[in-house]
């Protein structure tokens, strides 16, 4: 037995001595008696030379269910290990070796002989955690691309109702290092479908007696998905949900829906969340961000803020960052890093218990940008230097009245709005109508109503994001603070081409802070990204509509391209011009000059509001999405622009095949890749 690995030497020589005790005074270590029906259950009488409440004649009776896989001792709670549990074992062994090859689970024989708990083991152990959620991120992702038979639901899909991993040597141990026989987990797993809940399913695991490391079953080819081995969702339902949520619909309703459907209780809703959260994190998306047509390096993008779309959290909560921080970090390393947490929380029953836990910070919390339109996984993030800075004019720039200040002070919990009391010098005693009426009277002071916005509305940055003029999202950004240009200013400097026309809402401020960033090789030029000299007489000529600017390049690439060209138009030029709607707010004459309108090939063909359009429909997902964990917010908020990125794209090359067909749409994918489209 210690050959195989059931316990170790020190063990053994516990056993060995209790044996020699009971040859000492005389007696049988242990005895098999026929209390039970033998096909049931097996009652082993076992020595116990110190008295106690349990063998008060001497001896104390060990149970082995045969059916449920289960040991009993009155001496150990269930399923702890005990010296008696493991004689009774040794006698089992010798006596009935065939019980420890197979056992007869609901409806087929599986090669299990004992649970986690009876083997004397922590699962999930402390010490390998981090080993065994980087075993399965690295070794069992689900192909983005699924099989039919996996996607599509059935109410014929029958499911194995013994869950055992295909493992069968330790992948870290040097040798080929056997693993133990399958140890239960538990034997009241569930897998959830869209038609029917499946009970008492056994979710068992592999240990490696010569490093520890536990594996557990998470075999996508079987059409289920192992969130936390008791709760087994199957494919087609992960992607019901997938679809649902691009639908608008959280996974909350979705969970009450089905409940209503099936007439039976699922999981907890925030269970089934974190389930599918765990299967998107598994899933190998390559989250592109590319258009078919646009390619990976459009000319023209749109870009805009989505405010709404934020977590609540307190900017006091934020740690500042490392004095030698530069806003230089690594995009890939934060985003694995959430992946990980997600797949974590499959492994721990608290969250504080997650080795992989993100929490919101300066230092590390990257924009995602598509792998082939970055520069490389080197991303800028300066939104520290918001907090060294909070008088730049940049950030002047964004005003909020005190009205709007207050209804966002409504939405927030008791709990925020008394500690805020507290930090603004007001008594924090009484109801939410109290707190907020005291308040409301203090922010009339200048002084209250910058704290109150600094906590407030600063915490709600929301969502940087750059668009091409067909709708693809490029690039996404979530905003701890409140916005300024800085953010888009980071994302666009992380891209490998620089566009040729960049459309935005406060173009002067995003002009003015890139160049001033890198004064020694302007950013935007000529004319500080304005479409021509700002003289009084084009200024008046573009108000009067009359001034007419022509950029050829937009339509035909330069057959000579300019040094640093950009790969599509050949163009060196860059140009920030403001969306149609924030024509007339400037108070700056000049910003006459970045009209839409004034170039031919723009005019009248470019949807400049293209991104306000794409918000009216996120913002349908504020109602669940801003209720979460800030990490489960970034990581849902990628997914669902993902999937929706996707789900256009496949729609425009449907269109294409219909008009131009087969041929040409795969060379508009062939051309896309290279990004010549």
């Amino acid at each position: 037995m210690v050959k195989l690995k059931w316990f170790g030497s020190e063990r053994k020589r516990d056993y060995l001595e209790r044996q020699s005790l009971a040859t000492h005074d005389n007696r049988p270590l242990s005895v098999a008696t026929k209390a039970t029906m033998p096909s049931l259950k097996r009652c082993i009488s076992v020595y116990e030379p110190h008295a106690s409440y349990y063998a008060q004649l001497g001896r104390i009776m060990v149970t082995y269910d045969v059916k449920q896989n289960s040991w009993h001792c009155p001496c150990a709670r269930s399923r702890r290990s005990c010296l008696h549990k493991y004689i009774a074992k040794w006698h089992l062994f010798q006596t009935e070796h065939q019980l420890f090859r197979t056992v007869q689970s609901t409806d087929q024989t599986s090669p299990v002989h004992e649970s986690v708990d009876d083997a004397g083991l922590l699962y999930p152990p402390t010490k390998e955690l981090e080993s065994m959620i980087q075993y399965v991120m690295n070794n069992k992702t689900i192909p983005a691309a699924l099989p039919e038979n996996l996607r599509l639901p059935s109410f014929s899909s029958t499911y194995p109702t013994s869950l055992i991993p295909d493992e069968m040597f330790c992948h870290r141990c040097a040798g080929n290092v056997p693993l133990s026989d399958p140890l239960l987990i538990t034997s009241k797993a569930k897998i959830l479908t869209n038609t029917r809940i499946i009970h008492d399913v056994a979710t068992y695991s592999k240990c490696c007696h010569q490093c520890g490391i536990h594996y557990r079953y998470q075999e996508w080819k079987d059409g289920l998905h192992n969130f936390n081995d008791s709760v087994i969702l199957d494919l087609p339902l992960c992607l019901h949900l997938r679809n649902m949520l691009q639908a608008h619909t959280a996974v909350g309703r979705v969970v009450q829906c089905l409940e209503v459907t099936i007439g039976e209780q699922f999981p907890p809703a925030k269970t089934v969340l974190h389930a599918y959260l765990h299967f998107e994190a598994l899933t190998s998306h390559e989250y592109e961000y590319s258009c078919v047509t646009c390619g990976d390096h459009p000319p023209i993008v749109i870009m805009d803020l989505h405010r709404k779309g934020a977590f609540n959290m307190s900017l006091s909560d934020i740690k500042p960052p490392p004095k030698d921080f530069n806003g230089h970090m690594d995009m890939d390393d934060f985003w694995d890093k959430l992946a990980l947490q997600m797949i974590g929380r499959g492994f721990v029953k608290k969250q504080s218990d997650n080795p992989f836990t993100v929490h919101p910070n300066y230092h590390l919390w990257a924009p995602w940008i598509g792998r082939h339109t970055r520069k490389s996984s080197q991303c800028l993030n300066t939104e520290f230097q918001k907090i060294h800075q909070p008088k730049e004019a940049e950030l002047c720039e964004i005003t909020v009245s005190e009205d709007r200040l207050k209804n966002e002070l409504y939405k927030k919990k008791v709990s925020v709005i008394r500690k805020l009391c507290k930090e603004c010098g007001v008594d924090s005693i009484g109801s939410k109508s109290d707190l907020l009426e005291r308040l409301s009277s203090e922010m009339k002071s200048r002084h209250t109503f910058d704290k109150v916005f600094e906590k407030i509305w600063g915490a709600s940055g929301g969502w940087a994001v750059v668009m091409c003029p067909c709708g693809i999202v490029y690039s996404i950004k979530c905003c701890l603070r409140a916005e300024s240009p800085r953010d888009f200013a980071d994302l666009l400097l992380s891209w490998k081409h620089m566009p040729n026309v960049v459309i935005y809402d406060f173009a002067r401020g995003l002009a003015t802070h890139t160049n001033l960033r890198y004064p020694e090789m302007l950013t935007f030029t000529p004319h500080e990204g304005r479409l021509a000299d700002p003289t009084d007489g084009n200024i008046k000529m573009a108000k009067e509509g009359k001034l007419k600017i022509s950029l050829p390049w937009l339509s035909i690439k330069k057959q000579v391209p300019d040094s640093h060209g950009h790969p599509i138009t050949g163009s060196a030029e860059h140009y920030v011009l403001n969306d149609k709607f924030h024509e007339d707010n400037s108070k700056d004459e000049r910003d006459a000059l970045r009209k839409i309108g004034l170039v031919a090939q723009l005019a009248g063909k470019v949807n400049s509001q293209v991104a306000e359009q794409f918000f009216s429909k996120l913002k349908k997902n504020n109602y669940f999405l801003n209720m979460t964990l800030p990490s489960t917010h970034v990581f849902l908020m990628r997914s669902i622009i993902h999937h929706h990125n996707r789900q256009k794209n496949l729609r425009r090359l449907e269109a294409f095949k219909k008009v131009f067909g087969t041929e040409v749409v795969l060379n508009i994918n062939h051309q896309a890749v290279l990004g010549n489209v």
